[in-house]
């Protein structure tokens, strides 16, 4: 494996959380282990294929370790590592901010929306 070279450390922290799906897994996973249909269900709207790409993904950096019990059927539970906590307190900031302003970023977003579907008219 090559080693990366980053301009900043925002640049290094966004190389494995980068995209809309892997906020929500690492909330979800938090402190408490998740079997994958809890993710699946607490994970509105991703699909399947989505989601076991991100928990590669986020198992290949370190962020989350996944616990195989070797059963039948499968039972399979994915947990924090403490590289993934130490992200998760660096996000929780933006968590906070997020449920502060989520009524404002609500009606900008009803804004946009409304904004697109004229042009798509």
């Amino acid at each position: 494996m090559s080693r990366r070279e980053f301009s900043c450390g925002l640049e290094a922290a966004l190389s494995v959380i980068v995209g809309k799906w892997k906020f929500l897994i690492l909330f979800h996973v938090g402190a408490e282990r998740r079997r994958f249909g809890e993710l699946r269900r607490l994970v509105v709207g991703i699909s399947e294929k989505m989601l076991v790409q991100q928990l590669r993904e986020m198992e290949r950096d370190g962020i989350i370790a996944r616990h195989d019990f070797r059963e039948v059927p499968p039972r399979v539970e994915y947990s924090m590592t403490e590289f993934g906590q130490s992200l998760g307190e660096a996000v929780a900031p933006l968590c906070a901010w997020g449920g502060e302003n989520q009524g404002r970023l609500e009606i900008l977003a009803a804004h946009t929306n409304a904004a697109l579907a004229a042009v798509e008219a």
